[in-house]
Parts: C-alpha cells; structure tokens; sequence
C-alpha cells in the first residue's frame, strides 16, 4: 500500500478546479509538461514481531515437577523462582560426592607423611591428589544439579503457557514455559532489491528517514514510533528480498511474540518526474501519454512508471520536463491529429505543491 505525504494536495488534483475550468474549450485539449519535486511515499510492509529477548525455559535435570511458583500470563522479574523439581536424589547423590571427596582428602594426607618417610612413592602420592581432585570435581557436578532443581527467571519477562501440572515426571530438556521481554519489540519485514537500494541511497545518517511506524493487525496505529536499525548482509537467492528490522518501543506490553503487523515506512524521492494519473491510459499492461509535438500533432508514448501516489505517477522513463502532454480530453485524442491546445502549468493543477515537497 502506497500513500503521498500531504494527501490534502492530491485530493485537490480532482477537486480544487471547477468542472467549468478542468472542461476544455471544444477542440481545444488542455496540455501540460511534467514537472520535478522532492517528494516522499508511504509504503508498507508485512512484519512479523517478535520480542526484544524470547526464550524456551527448559529442564536441565530428570525428576517430578515438585512446585510451580508462578502462572500463565504473569510478569515476573530476573532471579524470581519459577519452578520446582524435587531435589531429594541431588542431595543424596552430593552427600555422597562430598563423602567421596572427603575419603580422598584423607587419603591424601596419609600418603603425604609416607612419603615425607619415603615409604610410598611421589608417584603414589600423585594418584592420591588426582583421586581427590575427581572427588572435589563430582562434588561440583552433583551442586550444579541440585541448583537445577531451581528454575528462575534469567531476566524480567512474561510468562507464556505452562506444559505441566505439580507431580508430573519430566525429562532433562523438557520444555516448561517460555519467557518474553515485550518492553521492545523487533518488527522484521522484507525489502525487494530495487526498494532496499532507493532506502539506502535517500537514508542519510544523522536525518529520520530511518522512522518507522507499526500498524497493527487491526489497522491501529501503535502509538510509539519505531526506528529502522540494521538488515542482513546479503539477499535472499530464492525470494530477492532482504530482510529490515524495526525496534518499536512497548511500555504498555501490547505488542506480543509472534503477532504480525505492517511496518510503514516514508521513502524520500529527489527530483522525482511527476505527471498526472488522469493523463495517462492502459493497454495491455501498459502505460501511455499523448504527447502534442512542436506541430500540434498527437502521438502516443509508452511510458514507464517508477510509482504511483495517488493521483500522480513518478515517471522512470519516458517523459522529460520539455515534453507536452494532454491532460484533459485524452478520450477523444487520435494518433497524428492535428490540434488546438491551452498549457496549463502541472503546478496549478496539483494546486500547493509545497504539500508535497520534503
């Protein structure tokens, strides 16, 4: 979907002149000569949104669900207990690490003063310190998994659907919830080639033209403005676009994971050729113009279209600002007729182009 800044002056392309002031004299065409201005469009895009951090809350160890601490749908804060795996057989299997660790040590020592006797070898003692360095490491290890009896929240979030009820047997990697920090929200949408290069070129650092703004799925505007922050670094081979992304800020947490969207986006035109839709006919596909030469002769000119606003279609190729074209009575206009014409400069009949000059 395309729109013109300050639609205002292209409605009055249609409705500022009277109807006795747009009617050509008979057999006389009202003509007119395309013109250049600094414009913009609004185009939009579809995006799908996704949160700023999104993340699957898993189980890291085997055992029955003990305690659920929170619920579906609550806000919950970074390090807030979340989950509860029942942590007997951890602590039994790290009360035996530490017995483990602490015959080791023991055994250690009592191999340092056989060995401050030369009774036993350095060798031995050697093995008798990497005996208790596995003991300690079996320690670590079984803590680690009795911290994992303990599931919270690694940042502040929203809790999404809770898979299981207290009691159930879960697995290690079982899936348990996931968290969404929805204060920020990514928009991701694809840009064709031809519209990633007229970004590029018209985006200047240091201006806005990298603003962004979201509709939603209902056509509402989100009411916080968006910025345009990076894109891939390379085009998709398959589609030929390459992917934007938008940063939409989300105090009032509206914006969810996984919701789709439109990303609207103002792209500046410089020295954009305009001429009037109302000028223009199709055939085939095609667009054309009559154009009245330097004799008052018509003829037809397919023309090539770079985009439409509205009433008024920037020209890629084609016409140039020299060129006449007929702006009233092309339905009567015939090939290599000979004609009486009234110029009318583009200017008045757009009405205040400052409206949609950038």
């Amino acid at each position: 979907m395309v729109m013109l800044i300050g639609i205002s002056a292209l409605v009055y392309l249609t409705s500022c002149s009277s109807n006795e002031e747009e009617k050509s004299e008979e057999g006389i065409y009202t003509i007119t000569s395309p013109i250049t201005v600094d414009t913009s469009f609004a185009k939009e895009y579809v995006a799908q949104i996704q949160s700023l951090q999104n993340i699957e809350i898993k189980a890291m160890v085997k055992g029955y669900l003990e305690k659920i601490n929170v619920d579906e749908g609550q806000h919950v804060t970074a390090g807030q207990l979340l989950f509860n795996i029942r942590p007997t057989e951890f602590q039994a299997e790290l009360m035996k690490a530490k017995a483990t660790a602490k015959g080791a040590e023991l055994e250690l020592q009592n191999e340092k003063k056989l060995a401050d006797k030369n009774i036993v070898s350095q060798t031995e003692l050697a093995l008798a310190q990497a005996k208790l360095d596995e003991a300690n490491a079996e320690v670590s290890l079984a803590e680690l998994n009795l911290s994992y009896c303990e599931i919270k929240a690694p940042f502040d979030g929203t809790i999404d659907r809770i898979k299981f009820k207290v009691g159930s047997a879960i697995d290690e990697g079982t899936l348990l919830t996931s968290l969404s920090n929805n204060k920020e929200v990514y928009a991701y949408f694809n840009l064709a080639e031809n519209e990633y290069l007229d970004y590029k070129t018209s985006n200047k650092k240091g201006d806005d033209k990298n603003a962004a703004t979201l509709l939603l799925a209902n056509g509402d505007e989100h009411k916080y403005k968006g910025e345009v922050e990076i894109v891939e670094s390379e085009f998709d081979n398959g589609t030929g676009n390459i992917s934007f992304r938008a940063k939409f800020p989300n105090p009032d947490l509206l914006l969810k994971h996984g919701e789709t969207g439109k990303v609207r986006l103002v792209i500046p035109i410089k020295n954009a050729l305009i001429i009037p839709q109302k000028s223009t006919y199709e055939i085939q596909d095609k667009i054309f113009v009559f154009v009245v030469d330097q004799n008052n002769t018509i003829k037809s000119r397919n023309i090539v279209v770079k985009q439409s606003l509205s009433n008024l279609y920037i020209i890629e190729s084609g016409l140039s600002e020299k060129d006449k074209i007929i702006y009233e009575g092309i339905q009567t206009a015939k090939e290599d007729n000979k004609v009486q014409t009234k110029f009318v400069p583009l200017k008045d009949i757009i009405g205040n182009l400052q409206l949609i000059q950038q």
